[in-house]
């Protein structure tokens, strides 16, 4: 039989064990995420989200020899199943472009049109709608 002593040393050193491995997982992923929103039913993206785009791009040092980008866009579950692929589409195409426009080679850019499939969000709620709304641009470290 167990003592209630030895049950907490052995829960303490599980607890240490499973923190030490959910905190090496985090840091396995280096990848960088920036998320452009859009207006419902949109694929137009305002000045200012292409101004922060820019300056984050242009912050990452070494970007076009140390990552590889992707694209991967999301839509809200309003309208149907063609409707928002289409216009998922026609959002990463949109961040595609700016990508293009900073000289960042189509070679090191790849892209994931969700649609309404695979929502991080709740569409149950206004803003888990407005949080699906959205093309993340996420570098990926290039391993060597």
């Amino acid at each position: 039989m167990i003592s209630a002593r030895s049950y907490i040393k052995i829960s303490f050193f599980s607890l240490l064990l499973l923190t030490s491995i959910a905190v090496d997982a985090q840091f396995k992923d280096d990848s960088i995420t920036k998320s452009i929103f859009f207006g419902g039913g949109s694929y137009y993206i305002d000045d200012e989200q292409v101004v922060d785009l820019g300056r984050w791009l242009d912050s990452i040092p070494n970007l076009l020899e140390k990552y590889q980008i992707q694209i991967i866009s999301h839509t809200d579950n309003i309208g149907g199943l063609r409707y928002n692929q289409w216009l998922s589409e026609m959002r990463s195409q949109m961040v595609h472009g700016i990508l293009i426009q900073k000289d960042i080679p189509e070679r090191i850019i790849h892209i994931k049109d969700w649609g309404l499939e695979n929502p991080v969000y709740s569409n149950d709620s206004y803003q888990g709608l407005r949080m699906n709304r959205r093309v993340d641009v996420v570098l990926h470290p290039v391993v060597f």
